[in-house]
């Protein structure tokens, strides 16, 4: 098996020049390069987190020497809430708070109180969803709902408390994020999903137990593939474990039939739980696969992220960003910011995952990759 490397690098590299010219665009239905409108918004709040993830926070690299970004580079909540309303004005109808993890941000339920007070372009509030790891999501769950917070995601990569700590690597109990998740359906937040990385050779052993865990509880699980994103998690291909292969274990244990998608440009492959008759039951729930790696969805992503301190990224896998803090801060006005976000918008063509196998180095050292920005510093 080839050598794990590490890479220490520091991925917060230089900012993409903005576009100039005015953006052509009517309200709400600005598109990219390839068609793709903007729907969905990803903003990152803390490049912080109390997991050390060896998939996303090496502990190797996001030691306690780290530099991590300072308060004043952050993004106010007033200026997070002013750039997304230049998004919704674009056509974005769903905003997801992100990390690092965004529970550590303080009084972060005033920020989801902004947010939800805006408006979409046809007039409705935005779905306002977070992605956590759960830890302190017991103490802070009916606060956010309280505030306008629509549901959470919960990332979970095991039930096996062994498992689950040496995945943290902080010897973090998975009992604490179980009864996360009991205080958000407790509090009202309803649409939970609880999202798993497989990593083979790992916690593959752990995928059948987590489906049979939350099949009925109304939770919809989620499996994804280990990803390549970033340049310090030592990725390489033979830890992924294929969605298909991920499903034809599932279905040799459990009955599922595979439903269609809930929404345009949705990652998941979903599957419904099967009742006796080989019918899916809703009162059983679903589950899907994220199979980012194995089956691109490029062609439908709808998704821009926005970084802790407020550069636009159009992918996952970029490597740098447009400096938008430097509009707020430099004293453009609304219009301005919309204008920018559309033009940027209109200048995407990312779509990396489709491209990925004819890259090079892929399969190879991680060192020779290009530049990607980290996950805990954009956001899943």
């Amino acid at each position: 098996m080839p050598e794990r490397v590490i890479p220490l690098v520091d991925a917060r590299v230089a900012a993409l020049p903005l576009p100039t010219g005015a953006a052509v665009t009517e309200a709400g239905r600005v598109t990219d390069t390839l068609g793709r409108p903007l729907r969905d918004l990803r903003i990152s709040v803390t490049d912080r987190c109390n997991f050390r993830c060896n998939y996303c926070m090496p502990k190797e690299v996001f030691d306690k020497e780290h530099a991590y970004l300072p308060h004043s580079a952050l993004l106010t909540f007033e200026e997070i809430t002013r750039l997304a309303t230049a998004f919704l004005a674009h056509g974005v109808r769903k905003i997801r708070l992100t990390g690092g993890e965004p529970l550590l941000r303080k009084n972060l339920e005033e920020l989801v109180a902004q947010l939800a007070a805006l408006r979409t372009v046809d007039g409705r509030a935005p779905e306002l969803t977070l992605t956590t790891n759960g830890s302190l999501l017991a103490r802070k769950a009916q606060v956010l709902k309280d505030a306008g917070l629509s549901r959470v995601t919960v990332s979970l990569d095991g039930l096996d408390d062994a498992v689950f700590r040496r995945m943290n690597d902080v010897d973090f109990p998975v009992a604490e994020v179980l009864a996360g998740i009991d205080a958000a359906q407790a509090a009202g937040l309803t649409g939970t999903k609880v999202n798993m990385v497989v990593k083979r050779g790992t916690n593959e052993h752990e995928i059948l137990p987590m489906a049979q865990h939350f099949r009925g509880t109304g939770i919809t699980l989620r499996f994804i593939e280990y990803m390549d994103v970033g340049a310090t998690n030592g990725w390489r291909m033979d830890e992924v474990l294929p969605s298909r292969e991920l499903i034809a274990r599932l279905r040799a244990a459990l009955p599922l039939v595979q439903l269609g998608a809930s929404a345009p440009g949705e990652t998941a492959e979903r599957w419904g739980y099967a009742n006796a008759a080989g019918h899916y039951d809703p009162a059983l729930g679903e589950m899907g696969v994220i199979s980012s790696v194995t089956q691109a969805f490029c062609g439908s992503c709808n998704r821009a992220r926005l970084s802790t301190e407020g550069r636009m990224y159009l992918c996952l896998f970029a490597g740098q960003g447009y400096d938008l803090r430097a509009l707020v801060r430099g004293g453009a006005s609304d219009e301005d910011l919309q204008g920018a976000v559309a033009s940027i918008w209109q200048g995407r063509a990312d779509r990396y995952s489709e491209l990925r196998a004819s890259l090079p180095a892929e399969a190879g050292d991680a060192s020779a990759r290009p530049r990607r920005i980290e996950m805990s510093y954009i956001g899943g």
